[in-house]
């Protein structure tokens, strides 16, 4: 029996129900390439994720700056 959680091989004892031996199961391990590949994804993605804070940032900064010049406007007509 495979556990669903930790995917160890759980041997049971059929009278007792109980666990009677488990071994870990074995990480995957990768080719060089499917890591570069794998890292190579991660760096896009953080790139993307990256452009797309600064754009909104850039745009808060926009209209902020927009508010600003309004409020300008406004006081300058007050008087």
């Amino acid at each position: 029996m495979s556990c669903p959680v930790c995917r160890s091989v759980l041997w049971i004892d059929p009278v007792s129900q109980e666990v009677a031996k488990s071994e870990k199961a074995q990480k995957k391990k990768g080719t060089l390439d499917e890591l570069l590949e794998k890292e190579k994804k991660r760096k896009s993605e953080f790139d993307r994720k990256f452009e797309a804070t600064a754009e909104l940032e850039r745009e808060k900064k926009k209209k902020a700056q927009e508010k600003f010049a309004e409020v300008l406007t406004k006081i300058g007509s007050d008087e």
